[in-house]
């Protein structure tokens, strides 16, 4: 993820290999690559760390619907609507 403070601006080089006919686009609209780079790494951290979050909870989370399917949601008589 993208953060901020102090510790956003430290960038480490890197090396990538990107498809030439890309880049070459790229550079010719001005896209900066180092940062459309980084928001694609950025959003698949991110993604991926919600994939894992699912799978590592699921269990949990599987047991809270069966619970409501088969007792129904706790304090639903104070509902009023």
């Amino acid at each position: 993820m993208l953060g901020t403070g102090p510790e956003a601006t430290h960038k480490k080089r890197t090396n990538l290999s990107i498809d030439s006919q890309l880049l070459q686009e790229a550079k010719q609209l001005g896209i900066n690559v180092s940062q459309s780079a980084e928001a694609g790494l950025a959003q698949a951290v991110s993604q991926q760390k919600q994939q894992r979050w699912l799978q590592e909870n699921n269990q949990a989370i599987e047991s809270s619907n069966d619970f409501v399917a088969h007792h129904g949601l706790p304090l639903a008589q104070y509902q009023h609507f």
